[in-house]
């Protein structure tokens, strides 16, 4: 089983809480085979999931976008996270959602596990759950 992280690097702590979040439920579901590939920003993420579509049998996307004072935030989620869903679609690859959209960077903080949470952990276990290899102790 071949999986694809592809991680916004935007807010640097937060990608890395993302990534180790990702990488502890695919080891504990016995996949060593993973990529973790970066990039700037989310909406980048679907462009590299679609170059890379055939070679991977899912991806978790990572990253994190904050609300600022521009409908910027909107733009760019909603673009980003129909993209992700027409590729799972058309594909038909599971693409386990694992971006943060939020008002603040303690909000983000918390959702990419510096208190327990992980949003990455919740996407990994959604892909590992499509491609019916999730482990039920993990």
């Amino acid at each position: 089983m071949r999986i694809c992280i592809v991680t916004a690097n935007y807010y640097p702590k937060v990608s890395k809480n993302l990534i180790l979040g990702a990488s502890n439920i695919l080891k504990k579901n016995g996949i060593k085979n993973f990529k973790n590939i970066s990039v700037p920003g989310i909406f980048e993420i679907p462009v590299i999931i679609s170059k890379l579509i055939n070679k991977y049998d899912g991806f978790i996307a990572l990253g994190c976008v904050i609300k600022g004072k521009t409908p910027h935030f909107d733009l760019i989620s909603a673009s980003t996270i129909n993209a992700i869903m027409h590729l799972s679609i058309t594909y038909k690859k599971p693409i386990g959602n694992g971006i943060i959209t939020c008002l603040n960077k303690k909000q983000a903080l918390e959702r990419s596990g510096i208190y327990k949470k992980n949003k990455a952990s919740e996407a990994t276990k959604a892909t590992l759950s499509v491609l019916g290899i999730l482990k039920s102790n993990a």
